[in-house]
């Protein structure tokens, strides 16, 4: 077993705890957390973004979903923990396995800061709790520090909405609520009220902070205490009231009487266990997660500006790789990350990447959320497939993108598999649809090609893109769950099937659409990202004559749009790779 968990254990026995329980999250319930927030990863050297680890006195077990199965059965060898993949069959869910292994009245222990109030009440149910240590930090030797970073204000030429706007369409839903307070946790929600970004989190620009919002007033708990007196601080709202980030659970204690509205799914147990009993939750969604779906037109100009950067810089990286591989060049997948990353770099407005860029040749393009290591590293031939996921941040939004590169030739496997996923992806972004129809449905849209051959791919088709903030966020949600949530005009969405086959390789095409509503009434997808496809990997008697005209008026809006930001050579390339399939 792992020395790691073997320490784990000690401080289980001392602290009288039968099991510990420790999420992949952060106090906000994030999904990309700090480095301070990486205990997952430190005790059982899984680095996948989404996972839970469960200790006993002679089990572990890592619970993770079908994007990272190949990944964590690689980084779980040989560490005496059992993968436990997700949703597949005979697989229980952490609660069902703690229900057939653990007997009732036994302890379950959890950082109550780090999981939500919901899932606590559900083990509160059958288990005592011990939600008052976190274990899983103090055995970490040499835990990183959590250190604030900067705070700075976005201007309405960006947001297209002031925070007293914004705060002032919140406090009528909660009133309509029949609320006195709402509290929010959500790193995106709270940057997007207050119209604040910062870097607390690789890649995403949220800054660690709470929110009380009041029928008068507004509470704002930040990390980094040297904002309250800076300029940025100054154009937030007079109602608003900065105060330090871990004063938040003191005054929950302190709240007077009344109804406090607050999503149970997000907010921790440690904050809903402060709140006195005087002060009653309604329960339900934070009214500015739908708002900060729904862009406006300001928002929406800004990440199609965001998207003719991102298109030109993909362009130059694409020709520049094939190029590369035509001479013989000897490249590896890391070299390509750090190439696509330095063609996003030249250009203006550019702050950083969405995510880790993802570049996996061959069989490393089959795990799905695969990231490259001075171990994994694989040198790149002049063939088959290179699947590159990445994205960038830039002052005029947020972008992320998939294409699956050919690096010269192709079997007629693979072009079928290729071709198959384009299909999918096509029937998506042609989608009508009436008001109303939610991801769930659509899903199936980009799936159907696939099924029909009896192929399947383990991930969801869409999420929803933040602006200027996280590169995965909802409500809205494509994928066979779904999240309930509609499709709306003015959201935001990837459009992103893909298939993998175990040990050769892997394809993924992603782009961003924006729903909009036709003249006709009904609903439609518009698709914003800009970057042609693999014309070689496309067997065209396979496409519908519809489907050929999509891809030749996609590829024809590409080389508009993106040809004045390229220079010769790049501008050559692209109109090569738009040309007409008809």
């Amino acid at each position: 077993m792992k020395k790691e968990l073997e320490t784990l254990r000690a401080a289980m026995i001392q602290a009288g705890i039968d099991v510990y329980l420790i999420p992949t999250t952060d106090f906000h319930g994030s999904e990309y957390v700090n480095p301070y927030f990486k205990c997952r990863q430190y005790l059982s050297g899984f680095t996948g973004s989404a996972g839970t680890l469960l200790v006993t006195g002679d089990w572990a077990g890592l619970w993770t979903d079908g994007r990272y199965f190949l990944q964590a059965a690689a980084q779980l060898e040989g560490s005496g923990i059992t993968l436990m993949k997700e949703g597949e069959p005979g697989v229980p869910a952490v609660s069902e396995y703690l229900s057939e292994n653990l007997p009732e009245g036994s302890t379950l222990g959890f950082d109550g800061r780090v999981v939500s109030c919901r899932e606590a009440e559900g083990f509160a149910a059958k288990y005592r709790l011990r939600t008052d240590v976190d274990l899983a930090g103090e055995v970490w030797a040499g835990r990183p520090v959590l250190m604030p970073s900067r705070i700075y204000p976005l201007g309405l030429d960006v947001t297209g909405e002031s925070p007293e706007s914004k705060l002032r369409r919140i406090r009528n839903a909660v009133k309509e609520a029949g609320a006195d307070y709402h509290l929010i946790t959500s790193l995106e929600d709270i940057a997007w009220i207050y119209n604040l970004r910062g870097n607390d989190i690789k890649n995403n620009a949220v800054f660690y902070s709470f929110a009380l919002i009041e029928e008068k007033g507004d509470r704002l708990y930040v990390l980094d205490e040297s904002f309250a007196g800076s300029e940025a601080a100054g154009k937030l709202p007079e109602t608003t009231e900065i105060l330090p980030y871990f004063q938040a659970y003191d005054d929950m204690e302190k709240l007077p009487a009344g109804k406090i509205l607050l999503d149970r799914d997000s907010v921790s147990q440690a904050l809903c266990r402060k709140l006195p009993d005087g002060v009653k939750i309604i329960e339900g969604r934070n009214p500015s997660e739908k708002m900060k779906a729904v862009k406006n037109q300001v928002e929406i100009g800004c990440t199609e500006r965001a998207h003719i950067k991102d298109g030109a810089a993909m362009t130059e990286f694409i020709c520049w790789l094939k190029k590369q591989m035509a001479e013989g060049a000897e490249l590896t997948e890391m070299e390509a990350a750090e190439y696509a990353e330095r063609c996003r770099s030249r250009r203006e407005g550019f702050l950083q990447p969405s995510f880790d860029t993802i570049a996996g040749y061959g069989p490393d393009g089959a795990i799905i959320h695969y990231s490259a290591t001075e171990e994994t590293n694989q040198k790149l031939k002049p063939e088959g497939f290179l699947l590159v996921d990445s994205g960038g941040q830039y002052t005029d939004g947020t972008t992320d993108i998939t294409r699956t590169i050919a690096l010269g030739p192709l079997t007629e496997e693979m072009k079928l598999h290729y071709t198959l996923v384009l299909k999918g992806h096509i029937s998506l972004a042609m989608a009508r649809f009436t008001e109303g129809t939610t991801g769930a449905e659509l899903d199936k849209l980009a799936r159907g090609p696939l099924l029909k051959q009896g192929l399947n791919y383990k991930h969801g088709t869409g999420h929803g893109v933040g602006h200027l903030l996280s590169v995965h966020e909802g409500p809205q949600s494509i994928s066979p769950r779904g999240t309930g949530c509609s499709v709306l005009p003015g959201m935001i969405t990837s459009n992103e099937p893909g298939f993998y086959l175990e040990g050769k390789y892997g394809i993924r095409l992603e782009n961003e659409v924006l729903c909009e509503k036709g003249e006709d009434g009904l609903l439609q997808f518009r698709t914003i990202t800009l970057c042609p496809w693999e014309r070689e990997a496309i067997i065209t008697e396979l496409l519908s004559t519809d489907e050929l005209k999509w891809v030749d008026n996609y590829h024809n809006h590409v080389y508009q749009a993106l040809k004045p930001y390229l220079n010769v050579e790049c501008a050559k390339w692209l109109q090569n790779a738009c040309g007409p399939l008809i």
